[in-house]
C-alpha cells in the first residue's frame, strides 16, 4: 500500500482472504477480493476457490455462480477444487440438476473427479433416497480408479439406515471393511444409531468399545447415541452386575468419559468413587478422564484436591495429567503452584512436550512475565520437541493481545524462518487490531515488513464495511 510503501501480491491477499473466511467473515473477505482487483492484482485459482466456497457457505448461491463464470471469462481455469465447491454448493441448495450437469461438464473439460467430487454426488443421491443411483456412481468411481473412503460408505450407510433397510446397512459396512477402509467416527455413529433403532443396543455398545480400541476417539454424538440407546447408558452396566460380571477398568472408563462429556458430573463422580471402592484397577487413563472431566465441568477445586491426594499416594503421572493441572492452577490464579509443578517435571522423570510449553508461555505472557516467556522459548528450541507452527501462532496471538508488538514481530520472523504459516486466527487478530487508529496502527512498522500491508488492507476493509 502507498501509505507504508508496500504493495501486497496475490499470495498476501490470498492469505488474508483465507483468514477472514476461516473466521466466518465472508463480507470482509469479499470486500478485500474486490479491492484486490481494483488495485490491479490478478486473483488466481486459489483466490477464486476461497471466495466461491465462502459465498456457498453463506448460502449466496447466485454470487458464487456469478464469480465462477467471471473466473472462466477472465481466463482463470477452474480446477477440481473449484468444481467440487460449486457442485457441493448446488447440492446443498437442492439444485440437483445443475450439480449433475456441472459434474458432466467438468469431465468434458478434462478435469478428473476426485473422491471429494464423487462423495458429494453419492451423498446427495443418498439424501434423495435414490440408493440405486448412488450405488451406480460408486461403481463408476471404483472403475475410474478412485478409491472410496469412510465418507463414501458413511453416506450409503446413512441413506439405507434412514429408509430402515437394515440388511443393506450391514452389507455396506461389510463391504467397507473388506476393502480395508477404516470407518471414521461419523460412520460408527451412523451404524450405532441404526443398531439402536433396531433394538440392538448391546451390539451398539460392542461397536462403541471396538471404536475406542481401534484408536478412534468417540465424540459427544457417540456417547449420546449410546446413552439414549441403552436408557442413559447404565442399563448395560446394571445388567453386567446382575449377571455377576465384574466391570473392567475399560468399562468404567467408557462410562466415566461419557458422563463427563454429557455434563453429568455428579453421576460421574459417584461412578468414580464406586470404581475405587469396588477394587477395580484405576489406571492413568482413568485419572486423566476424571481430572479432565472435572476441569471441563468447572470443578477445578475438586480436580486440584484429587491431584494433590494422588501425589501423596505416589501415583506415577504422565505428562498429559501434568499439563492439565498446570492449566488448572493458572485458571484459578494459583500461578506459583503452576510454575512449581512445571519446574518439578524433570525430577518426576517426565519430559515436557509442546503442549506443556504452550500452556506455560500463554500464561506467562498473560501475567506480564514476557521476559520469562522468552527464556522459556529458548528452552523449547533446545529441547527435543522444538517449537512447531501451532505453538508459534499461539505465542504471537498472546503477545498481540498483551500489546507486545515488538515481541510479536520477532516471533512472526521466527514463523518465516521455519517456513511455517500464520494461522487464520492469527491473521484475523492482526487485521482486527490494526484496522482502527491507535497504538497498534501507529506501530505497524514494528512488524516484519512483509506483514505491514495489513494496515492498508484493514483500512480498505474498514472503509468498505
Amino acid at each position: 500500500m502507498p501509505e507504508v510503501g508496500c504493495t501486497p501480491d496475490t499470495v498476501a491477499y490470498n492469505m488474508v482472504i483465507h483468514g477472514y473466511l476461516k473466521e466466518g467473515q465472508t463480507g470482509k473477505a469479499c470486500n478485500l477480493f474486490h479491492e484486490m482487483v481494483q488495485q490491479g492484482v490478478m486473483p488466481n485459482v486459489v483466490t477464486y476457490n476461497s471466495v466461491i466456497h465462502g459465498y456457498f457457505k453463506e448460502g449466496q448461491v447466485s454470487k458464487a455462480c456469478n464469480l465462477f463464470h467471471e473466473m472462466v471469462q477472465r481466463g482463470v481455469v477452474p480446477n477440481v477444487v473449484t468444481y467440487n465447491s460449486v457442485i457441493h454448493g448446488y447440492f446443498k441448495e437442492g439444485q440437483v440438476g445443475k450439480a449433475c450437469n456441472l459434474f458432466h461438464e467438468m469431465v468434458q473439460q478434462g478435469v478428473l473427479p476426485d473422491v471429494v467430487t464423487y462423495n458429494s454426488v453419492i451423498d446427495a443421491l443418498c439424501k434423495a433416497q435414490a440408493m440405486d443411483k448412488a450405488e451406480a456412481v460408486l461403481r463408476i468411481m471404483v472403475d475410474n480408479g478412485v478409491e472410496p473412503n469412510a465418507t463414501t460408505y458413511g453416506s450409503l450407510i446413512h441413506g439405507y439406515s434412514s429408509q430402515g433397510h437394515w440388511k443393506e446397512v450391514v452389507r455396506v459396512f461389510k463391504e467397507m471393511t473388506n476393502r480395508n477402509v477404516t470407518p471414521d467416527v461419523y460412520t460408527y455413529n451412523v451404524f450405532m444409531t441404526s443398531l439402536c433403532k433396531h433394538g440392538r443396543s448391546k451390539e451398539a455398545a460392542i461397536f462403541f468399545d471396538s471404536m475406542a480400541m481401534k484408536g478412534l476417539k468417540p465424540n459427544i454424538v457417540s456417547y449420546n447415541i449410546l446413552l439414549h440407546g441403552i436408557d442413559d447408558g447404565l442399563i448395560l452396566y446394571k445388567e453386567m452386575l446382575h449377571r455377576g460380571l465384574k466391570p473392567t477398568t475399560f468399562n468404567y472408563n467408557v462410562i466415566l468419559d461419557g458422563l463427563f462429556l454429557a455434563g453429568r458430573t455428579v453421576a460421574a463422580k459417584e461412578k468414580f468413587h464406586e470404581m475405587v471402592e469396588s477394587g477395580v484397577n484405576v489406571c492413568i487413563d482413568t485419572y486423566c478422564i476424571v481430572l479432565v472431566g472435572l476441569c471441563r465441568n468447572n470443578c477445578s477445586s475438586e480436580a486440584i484436591t484429587l491431584f494433590q491426594k494422588l501425589r501423596t499416594m505416589n501415583i506415577k503421572f504422565d505428562i498429559r495429567i501434568v499439563n492439565i493441572m498446570i492449566g488448572t492452577f493458572y485458571k484459578v490464579q494459583r500461578n506459583q503452584e503452576a510454575k512449581d509443578l512445571f519446574a518439578a517435571i524433570p525430577a518426576s522423570g517426565l519430559v515436557a512436550n509442546v503442549v506443556t510449553y504452550g500452556v506455560m508461555m500463554k500464561n506467562l505472557i498473560k501475567e506480564g512475565s514476557v521476559e520469562e516467556a522468552d527464556k522459556l522459548f529458548s528452552s523449547v528450541e533446545k529441547s527435543a520437541c522444538g517449537a512447531d507452527s501451532c505453538l508459534l501462532n499461539h505465542i504471537i496471538r498472546s503477545l498481540l493481545e498483551k500489546g507486545e508488538i515488538v515481541r510479536a514481530g520477532n516471533y512472526m520472523s521466527k514463523i518465516d524462518d521455519k517456513s511455517c504459516l500464520l494461522e487464520a486466527k492469527t491473521v484475523s487478530l492482526l487485521i482486527s487490531l490494526f484496522s482502527t487508529k491507535g497504538i497498534y496502527r501507529k506501530n505497524i512498522n514494528l512488524l516484519p515488513k512483509k506483514y505491514q500491508f495489513l494496515e492498508g488492507a484493514a483500512a480498505g476493509l474498514q472503509f468498505n464495511s
